[in-house]
């Protein structure tokens, strides 16, 4: 067994077979694409999707650049993390901001209770696709996550709106993927469409990899709001009958500060982390996503609009 784990004699594990399935995603779609992207939030997704990118075309350089879509309403842990990132490996980074949008005109923010910039998110992604001249863009969706993503192919074809048809999709019979598109399409690509969220803590423990030190369990001030703890930040603007008070808590997920719940957890460690996801019995969305309670189809109908 090497060191990570992922083989025994010529056999490979089910982690060495998810490693090796994204890593030919990722070559596959340099050999196919001019101008491929990667999305790139900081979150754990996004970061082992970016560590796999690296091991694909090692010990040349990611030949492609990341994209962040900016809602301006980001926690500062994972901003910061963001940016050693950068500083670290050297990659380009292009960001795509909800705030130039919003002072543009193209989209009208929310106010008030319960307001947030995470549907905004959709017009900042397009423009940032379309300014940029991505044929392909990569995204840490996972089938597991939530039901419409369950839906979605490795090679999702987007049309000149961006807007996603689940009923015009591609089959992908023996990982032969087709990245047949026209001028003003493009494909969104998910390399860890198989994985689960406890595919990806028990890789992130193997490969040692850092992540924003949100995912670990630390005291946070928080506001409890429609069954969920919300961060008291700057951004969120706290109701005349709320309180928040200090708690212990991890995030399963990182999004935007104003819709993003924590959960109440002592783990501190990936092995504990690892322990209570496999224990749980609620996705990371379905526990603490504000933005997937609008309505039972509120994904999708994001999807079709142009969003991951």
């Amino acid at each position: 067994m090497d060191k990570q784990g992922y083989e025994q004699g010529y056999e490979l594990s089910d982690l060495g077979q998810l490693e090796a399935e994204s890593v030919h995603i990722f070559r596959e779609v340099a050999a196919t694409f001019e101008r491929p992207g990667m999305l790139f939030s900081g979150g754990k997704d996004s970061v082992v999707m970016f560590h796999l990118a690296r091991k694909a075309f090692w010990p040349a350089p990611m030949p492609f650049p990341l994209m962040h879509v900016d809602t301006g309403h980001n926690f500062d842990e994972v901003i910061d993390y963001r940016d050693g990132v950068v500083a670290q490996t050297g990659v380009r980074l292009l960001v795509s901001s909800v705030q130039d949008d919003i002072d543009a005109g193209r989209v009208v923010e929310q106010t008030g209770i319960g307001a947030s910039r995470n549907r905004l998110q959709t017009a900042a992604l397009l423009r940032g696709i379309a300014e940029n001249r991505f044929d392909a863009v990569f995204g840490g969706a996972r089938r597991d996550e939530e039901k419409a993503r369950a839906k979605e192919r490795v090679f999702s074809f987007r049309d000149s709106f961006g807007a996603w048809d689940p009923r015009n999709q591609r089959p992908e019979l023996w990982n032969l993927y087709n990245g047949r598109h026209s001028r003003g399409e493009h494909i969104r690509v998910f390399p860890l469409s198989n994985w689960t969220e406890l595919d990806i803590w028990r890789y992130i423990q193997a490969e040692g990899i850092e992540l924003p030190s949100i995912y670990y369990a630390h005291d946070r001030e928080v506001v409890p709001r429609d069954g969920m703890l919300l961060a008291k930040t700057r951004y969120l603007q706290v109701g005349p009958t709320e309180s928040s008070h200090i708690e212990r808590v991890r995030f399963r997920t990182v999004g935007d500060a104003t819709c993003t719940g924590c959960v109440e957890s002592e783990a501190d460690t990936p092995a504990k982390v690892i322990a209570e996801v496999s224990a749980t019995r609620i996705t990371e969305r379905g526990a603490t996503r504000a933005d997937d309670r609008i309505s039972e189809a509120g994904m999708e109908d994001r999807k079709k609009e142009g969003y991951f």
